[in-house]
């Protein structure tokens, strides 16, 4: 099992990510907070998680509302 949990090390937090966008209408200005915990999550695993490929976009979604 622990085989699992290092394969995909950002799961839990890409789904906290994708429940915060559910409940404030996607827009993730509105969850930047566990955006930015994915990302150090993956810069932990060296973005060695399927998860890390989303974070890019979110950030720049994030930069240009601002």
């Amino acid at each position: 099992m622990a085989q699992q949990q290092s394969k995909e090390p950002c799961k839990k937090e890409a789904c906290d990510i994708q429940a915060c966008l559910s409940k404030n209408n996607f827009l993730p200005q509105k969850c930047v907070t566990v955006i930015e915990k994915l990302q150090f999550c993956c810069e932990k695993c060296n973005y060695d998680s399927t998860h890390c490929a989303s974070v890019a976009g979110l950030l720049k979604q994030i930069s240009k509302k601002k």
